[in-house]
């Protein structure tokens, strides 16, 4: 699977359609970097996923860092996902028995399954663990897809400082809500006293309401299809991505498993032992596991089709090409090409490099590139 494209990678038999919905997205965007979005305040998820949406395919979080976590930061995160086409991934990595785990998915002050498309854990406790997992992702999905739901989403940016504010249309689209009996799902960001507490800037109270351009959908969720078929690989020199994201729509309602295989980080246990057990758990559960953490892609059967999401990335500043990276703490980085090109992964994941960087947007579209790059060599694109 190592040469094959990620759009002939989405069609595969074994391929779920969450993973499936993930390659063809990545196609589409042309783009493999994971953010690693450890930021603590609610403000900077959100920041953070506004300025490096566009250039990302999946944002990693670490909800339990936030210290400001709600329900509303989750709602916020995901009208930016929706906006800026990537899906969300959090970085939980359970670690117990099957009761314990279902309630720290489903239940508590994060309630990981009502949002996050990915999540991953260690098999440490045996194959159980991914067992009760997936049935706690079948009974959030169920529950989603006998409920009604009603969306009003803004398609709009944010608001900068300054812009004109229309009340007589804030006041129009508060009582279109009140009238039909919904909730409004925008970006918590009123300036109110949640909002304070949040520690979100108040860009400008434009954003607690939806203008009256928006629509308004009430649905019955059923069960997620795999994404567009109408979407060809042929197509892509025909159509401009912006038709292509709009036809594969937003994310289905689907939770699926990433299992660790292995860490960036020096010394750790994880054996060939624990490895190729690792992989065959996933081969048992391929409904639910999309794929691995790990340095090197595991696929090392001909139907194996797993998406190896590789954290541990990181390019030295120009100028020092070639220096080997790493930090205080056991972390050791390797380049976009090493991972994409030598060791066939599919998804860079990328932290500090991005986060700590003067022009975060810049610094994520310089790591798309490379990334992009890698990946290209990698399957034998031509630059003609």
């Amino acid at each position: 699977m190592a040469a094959t494209t990620y759009r002939t990678r989405a069609g595969h038999a074994s391929t779920g359609p969450l993973a499936s919905y993930l390659l063809r997205l990545m196609s589409i965007k042309q783009t493999n970097l994971c953010l690693s979005a450890d930021v603590e305040t609610s403000a900077e998820l959100l920041d953070l996923a506004e300025e490096c949406g566009d250039h990302i395919c999946v944002l990693k979080t670490h909800c339990d860092i936030v210290t400001d976590w709600s329900d509303r930061t989750a709602r916020a995160l995901k009208e930016i996902a929706r906006r800026k086409c990537f899906i969300i991934f959090e970085d939980r990595k359970f670690a117990d028995i099957g009761e314990t785990v279902q309630k720290q998915y489903t239940s508590g002050l994060y309630r990981i399954a009502s949002w996050a498309e990915i999540t991953n854990a260690h098999v440490l406790p045996g194959p159980a663990i991914v067992t009760a997992l997936h049935k706690a992702a079948d009974a959030t999905i169920a529950k989603y897809n006998t409920g009604v739901h009603t969306d009003i989403y803004s398609d709009a940016p944010r608001r900068k400082p300054g812009e004109e504010d229309d009340d007589d249309e804030e006041e129009e689209a508060e009582q279109l809500a009140n009238k039909n009996n919904i909730a409004v799902v925008t970006p918590p960001i009123t300036g109110d006293d949640e909002d304070k507490r949040l520690g979100i800037k108040p860009l400008d109270r434009k954003q607690s309401v939806v203008s009256i351009g928006t629509s308004i959908s009430q649905r019955t969720e059923s069960i997620s299809p795999r994404p567009d078929p109408t979407i060809h690989p042929d197509e892509a020199h025909s159509i401009n991505s912006i038709a292509m994201l709009a036809r594969l729509g937003e994310a289905p309602f689907l939770r699926s498993l990433l299992l660790l295989a292995e860490m960036s980080s020096e010394g750790h246990l994880m054996t060939p032992e624990y490895q190729q057990k690792t992989l065959d758990i996933a081969r048992n559960n391929q409904e639910f596991v999309m794929g691995f953490i790990a340095q090197r892609s595991l696929n090392t059967d001909p139907d194996d089709n797993f998406i190896t999401m590789t954290p541990g990335c990181q390019l030295p500043p120009p100028g020092q090409e070639g220096q080997k990276l790493g930090d205080t703490l056991g972390q050791q980085y390797n380049t976009p090409r090493k991972l994409i090109f030598e060791q066939g992964c599919d998804v860079i994941i990328v932290g500090r490099g991005i986060v700590r960087a003067s022009d975060r947007a810049l610094e994520a579209a310089r790591y798309r590139d490379e990334g992009w790059r890698a990946y290209e060599e990698r399957v034998g694109v031509s630059k003609g």
